[in-house]
């Protein structure tokens, strides 16, 4: 006869319902992890096609014949198109599905890159167009899928997400010019980059199959145009992606013409790159740990304008340790700006169209910086002046940092 069951029927039904549950949330725990490397991966390709050009500029102005006017435009054209291209990613995610659209921007970015090495100064500013586009789409995209898949731990994926992007940058912007030597050639080191950007598109692609309740993010109604947090927010992203961006595209020029060499240049400003991967998670972990952001920002900020003027006046040979404090500072601004529109918003609605305002003005505004740091050097024949434009940037961040750090969400009645 059969051994007869010490439990209740409800208790044996109750086991063999909990028997799959192991196996389901292996599966669970599978998916989370994969999904975790893949925004590492995408996050890695979102710097390349920008921190890439500035270690070769002087070579590409010099084969194509480009004055600085075109040479600032080029280091001008991505950043302006985050910042026009942003509220479009919304647009094609809630038509398309937000996963299909970064898929999709992935492969267009690797087509952008692959580009810029052909058809000369046409082939250049075309594929820089395509890749700026590709990155402002994306970006758009995944802070609403990281409130969306880690409502728990937006913050600190946030900072891993940040420190992912900084990797890829400094990547690029110490590894391109050995590549050109390797390849004899400044288009095909540029082009180069398009190869992790395919690899992360592979690794994208098993996103296709996740089912979501809502695979595009929706988008309400309620207004943002007329918050003050979410301007607060907007500019402090801007202002602190300007000076990003003079440093992506001047920084290795304006360490050639303090007499370094181009390899040197390039692991300096790579070095400062790198050293954002310990502020990108450092800073947002310590500043969540109080009631409001703003002390942390008042510190990342103050150690960006020290370092930027450190580069541009200090002696030569220590152009390395003020290259890591700005990198320390840089790292925390642009990890804080990422994570105001995560802790400023309720959910992963908000945060996206947050993300949408944030991004597209903040980007469109940021583009004024290294068109501005290029024009400042045209008209002085230096960089001395620069000190100046860099000082005011930070101190309008500061404010608008002062008023985004406050704890509170752009919705709730005490931020309008």
């Amino acid at each position: 006869m059969p051994a007869k069951s010490n439990t209740s029927p409800l208790a044996d039904e109750l086991l063999i319902d909990a028997e799959p549950m192991e196996p389901r949330a292996l599966h669970r725990g599978r998916e989370a992890l994969w999904l975790l490397l893949a925004l590492i991966l995408v996050a890695i390709n979102l710097r390349p096609a920008l921190s890439s050009l500035a270690p070769v500029l002087r070579q590409v102005q010099t084969s194509l014949d480009l004055n600085s006017t075109a040479a600032g435009l080029l280091t001008t054209l991505p950043v302006l198109c985050l910042g026009l291209f942003a509220p479009l990613a919304t647009r094609l995610a809630q038509r398309h599905g937000t996963e299909r659209i970064v898929l999709r921007a992935l492969l267009f970015l690797a087509c952008g890159i692959l580009l810029r090495g052909l058809l000369g100064s046409i082939g250049l500013f075309a594929g820089t167009l395509m890749a700026g586009g590709s990155i402002g789409v994306i970006g758009v995209l995944l802070p609403g899928i990281v409130k969306r898949e880690f409502p728990d731990s937006a913050d600190i994926m946030t900072g891993v997400y940040t420190m992912a992007l900084c990797f890829g940058a400094a990547l690029a912007a110490g590894a391109t010019v050995p590549l050109t030597r390797v390849f004899d050639s400044w288009p095909l080191a540029l082009s180069f980059w398009a190869l992790p950007a395919v690899l992360a598109a592979i690794a994208w692609r098993p996103q296709m199959r996740r089912s979501h309740p809502h695979a595009a993010i929706k988008i309400s109604n309620a207004p943002l145009w007329r918050n003050r947090l979410a301007w607060q927010v907007t500019l402090y992203m801007g202002l602190q992606s300007s000076l990003a961006y003079c440093v992506f595209g001047w920084l290795a020029v304006i360490l050639q013409d303090r007499g370094v060499n181009t390899v040197a240049s390039g692991l300096i400003v790579s070095a400062s790159i790198m050293v954002q991967l310990i502020s990108a998670l450092g800073a947002p972990w310590l500043a969540t740990r109080h009631r409001d952001q703003r002390p942390m920002i008042a510190i990342v900020l103050a150690l960006t304008l020290a370092g930027l003027l450190g580069c541009l006046y200090a002696p030569a040979d220590t152009l390395m340790i003020w290259a890591v404090i700005l990198g320390l500072g840089q790292g925390g601004t642009f990890s804080m700006a990422l994570s105001l529109i995560v802790l400023r918003t309720p959910d992963a609605s908000t945060a996206a169209r947050l993300s949408v305002m944030a991004q597209g003005i903040g980007y469109t505004l940021a583009s004024l910086g290294p068109l501005l740091l290029g024009l400042v050097h045209e008209v002085t024949h230096g960089w001395n002046a620069a000190g100046w434009l860099f000082t005011g940037i930070v101190l309008t961040a500061f404010m608008a940092g002062m008023g985004a750090g406050r704890q509170g969400h752009v919705l709730s009645s005490q931020s309008r």
